[in-house]
């Protein structure tokens, strides 16, 4: 009940923020109301809607993943702004299956202290590895730490000469490299030992973690980490003791969920501008950047936008099951009439705005960068410069993101809607020349709490939550008051075209961690 009472407290304080519909003013829409409407956002008051988004999740079992009470509370709370704010909302159910483990795998440190190391950021277990419960002190085995500076640099337990001095009963720590991962544990194995770990080599593009294809059933237990957790754990005087827990069994369970759609009562309804973000969490924890972040932008410039008079009809998303595969976003495309699909001008996508240890991405919709997926749709670039001109404006440094077909821009992209947006970084680790343009953390994540109950509250860049929910407001503000700038992009109720290259981008699933699946080592 105090956890309750301090939601619904959060809910009414918040009420006071919310910019009243009142009668239409005259000749608004235009440039100067963009940049009024970004000195009316605040980072502060979008800060206020993280409080109540993680007492929420704190009186739900610390998460509001799709299916708990958690979500559905979240849910209200969204859509009861919304409607008090005097927007048209919709709470659009669906639901959805899911394959998850019977029992969660588990791999741990327990000395010389104890450390849980995060399943599918750290680690995640072998195709073909033993099942069960294992306990053995972690051996090194002919590591590159450093790594080299190409791939394959690494012969780590290519040869049986690499156990020399291995002591059987131990567990062996192994790199990527050179030889195929059943090579490894083959030799690993008859060396005596009795489990293994094989760490990513290190190289860029070669750190993350990644799943070790054993080609078939082996007989001791077997994990792959990230690069950084191997070395973390290569480094501990006297060898880290390790214990693994894994039951491979599986079990489909259903999940009800729903978006939360809510649009301007004024503006053209044939061209219109769609922002959104997920409202999910994951199961482990509240979600607060991951992506309450996105939430509250998204909330704040809707709730001081609606006593503006648009030229275009913005029309704010709310997306569930996002973090089981991008599902809500999905399930509004999909049944969507094509003459409805045909009237979004375009789509402005904001999943984890805030990350501590931040760098400013935005979508690269032209492939200047030409890393990953290709461009996206049509237009897609004209937002990338938007976006661009609103840092440089600022003073401040940015970079592109590919679209990798990790959030919920991922289904507006495979129908050819143009689609933009920002992001701060999850999992990945921050680079030397990002530390020069940002600060922060060399080689650490950009979210150290990414998908973890960690990610409360406090797991939050105030600056990067300011920034970018003025980025939101200047975006949204910017095709919201200009019919020449979203018609440059889409003209109204013209079907979409869908490049190959954006059909590409789109096929990923949700934006958990980024694992590498492969039964060769080079």
């Amino acid at each position: 009940m105090k956890h309750r009472w301090k939601a619904g407290a959060a809910l009414a304080a918040l009420a006071v923020l919310i910019p009243m519909a009142g009668p239409a003013q005259a000749d608004r829409g235009g440039n100067n109301d963009v940049a009024k409407l970004v000195r009316e956002v605040k980072g502060s008051h979008a800060k206020l809607h993280l409080h109540a988004l993680n007492l929420i999740a704190k009186a739900n079992g610390n998460t509001r993943v799709d299916g708990t009470k958690g979500y559905e509370q979240s849910v209200k709370y969204v859509s009861t702004l919304l409607k008090l704010a005097g927007y048209n909302v919709t709470v659009q159910p669906f639901t959805f299956e899911s394959e998850e483990f019977v029992t969660t795998p588990v791999f741990e440190q327990t000395a010389p202290t104890a450390k849980t190391l995060a399943l599918l950021l750290d680690w995640y277990p072998a195709a073909g590895s033993a099942e069960g419960t294992f306990t053995g002190k972690l051996q090194n085995v002919d590591l590159v730490v450093p790594p080299g500076p190409v791939a394959n640099t690494s012969s780590s337990g290519c040869e049986a000469a690499d156990f020399a001095g291995f002591t059987p009963g131990n567990w062996a720590l192994m790199q990527r490299g050179t030889c195929n991962f059943s090579v490894k544990v083959a030799n690993a194995i008859a060396a005596g030992a009795a489990g293994a770990a094989i760490m990513n080599e290190g190289q860029p593009g070669r750190d993350g973690i990644i799943i070790p294809d054993l080609g078939g059933q082996v007989s001791i237990p077997v994990v792959g980490l990230e690069y950084y957790a191997g070395e973390a754990l290569s480094k501990v005087a006297g060898g880290a003791t390790v214990k693994f827990t894994f039951e491979g069994g599986t079990e489909v369970r259903t999940f009800q969920s729903s978006n939360v759609i809510a649009e301007t009562r004024g503006g053209r309804k044939d061209n219109v501008v769609m922002v959104g973000g997920h409202l999910d969490s994951v199961a482990e924890g509240p979600g607060i950047n991951d992506n309450g972040s996105g939430v509250a932008g998204l909330l704040e410039t809707a709730l001081k936008l609606a006593k503006y008079k648009p030229k275009n009809a913005v029309r704010f998303a709310f997306w569930g099951g996002e973090e089981f595969g991008l599902l809500g976003a999905e399930h509004y495309v999909t049944n969507l009439p094509e003459a409805e699909r045909n009237n979004i001008g375009l789509y402005l996508n904001y999943d984890m705005i805030a990350s501590p240890n931040y760098m400013f991405g935005i979508y690269d919709g032209d492939d200047s960068d030409a890393v990953g997926a290709g461009p996206g749709p049509f237009g897609s670039d004209l937002i990338e410069k938007e976006y661009e001109a609103y840092y440089t404006s600022r003073g401040l440094p940015f970079q592109g993101t590919d679209f990798s077909g990790r959030s919920d821009y991922g289904p507006f992209i495979e129908v050819g809607i143009a689609a933009g947006g920002l992001f701060t970084g999850a999992e990945g680790r921050k680079t030397a020349a990002e530390v020069a343009k940002y600060g922060g953390v060399l080689n650490g994540r950009y979210d150290p709490c990414y998908h973890q109950a960690c990610d409360d509250i406090k797991n939050i860049s105030d600056t990067a939550l300011d920034v970018n929910t003025d980025a939101i407001a200047q975006l949204t503000g910017t095709y919201a008051f200009s019919i020449e700038k979203l018609d440059a992009i889409h003209q109204p109720g013209k079907p979409h075209e869908v490049p190959v290259a954006a059909r590409s981008a789109s096929t990923g699933h949700s934006h958990s961690a980024d694992v590498e699946a492969a039964r060769s080592a080079s």
